[in-house]
């Protein structure tokens, strides 16, 4: 089956070479033509300077981008080459409005089309382990679990078009308030003179344990930062979670607090720091 791969980021680079291992055969396409070119010299495949020209008689198509412009300018420069019966999934963190219309909008072209945001981070996409949530018609996404579960470890079709990212949404709601109550429990081992391994050997098989403590709270405690899921990209689902918020009534006051300590940690020059930078913010107002 032949699939094309948009988008060759942290997340992409990583995912498009799952499928390339796996057999598919598959062209790709990144906005910086190197980065393309590298991952060839790296997989089997081709490369393309466009996206109408990557995704050309694909019966997969696959978007791994940045916010919603990114999705839109892509979609529209692919859609000279998308055939009829092709289903495009789009694996970026991106808005349920945006996935619903383009949803309608290659529907009209006889495209199926797949909201499908991951959650695992770097390392998920690297060691084949992401979670995927998707939204869409049934069938496009049976279509494409096969080569998904190259670079998956779950897949749950959640409803139809935009229910993936409103998914995404509850996904990151969860971790901003997790990693804030990490923070502050690692800030005040600190302030009391703790020892960070012992307490964390003694809570972490309790009820606090979480995927952020046993992953993220030595190295919060190291103050170490430079790798991971950066606060610039969190800042931006936070955004979309909070506006859709406002449209359906649900109330966040926690997720809009902890959305303005990552601003500050924006202001810190911390805005391609780990998400767990939170725990900085303490530290430097203490």
């Amino acid at each position: 089956m032949k699939t094309a791969f948009l988008g060759l980021g942290v997340m992409g680079y990583p995912m498009a070479g799952h499928l390339a291992a796996k057999g598919y055969d598959v062209a790709v396409y990144n906005r910086t033509g190197a980065k393309a070119e590298s991952w060839v010299k790296d997989h089997k495949g081709a490369a393309a300077a466009m996206p109408a020209d990557v995704v050309k008689d694909a019966d997969l198509i696959f978007a791994c981008l940045g916010d919603d412009p990114d999705v839109e300018a892509v979609v529209a420069a692919s859609m000279d080459g998308l055939k009829e019966g092709a289903v495009f999934v789009d694996h970026t963190t991106a808005s349920p409005a945006l996935a619903r219309a383009l949803h309608a909008q290659l529907g009209e072209k006889g495209v199926g089309f797949v909201d499908a945001p991951v959650s695992g981070g770097q390392a998920g996409a690297e060691n084949g382990k992401l979670s995927v949530m998707c939204g869409g018609d049934a069938a496009h996404v049976e279509k494409a679990r096969p080569a998904m579960e190259a670079y998956s470890a779950r897949i749950v079709h959640i409803g139809p078009a935009g229910h993936g990212q409103l998914c995404k949404a509850v996904n990151q709601i969860c971790i901003a308030g997790v990693l804030q109550g990490l923070s502050e429990g690692v800030h005040f081992a600190a302030q009391a003179g703790l020892d960070i391994d012992r307490v964390l050997e003694a809570i972490s098989g309790g009820a606090a344990q979480s995927w952020q403590m046993e992953n993220r709270a030595k190295t919060m405690a190291a103050d170490e930062f430079d790798f991971g899921f950066a606060v610039d990209w969190m800042r931006k689902d936070l955004r979309i979670a909070l506006a859709e918020a406002r449209e359906n009534g649900a109330r966040l006051p926690a997720t809009a607090l902890v959305d303005q300590f990552y601003a500050d940690v924006q202001a810190m020059g911390g805005g391609r720091w780990d998400t767990s930078s939170l725990v900085r913010r303490l530290n430097k107002s203490g």
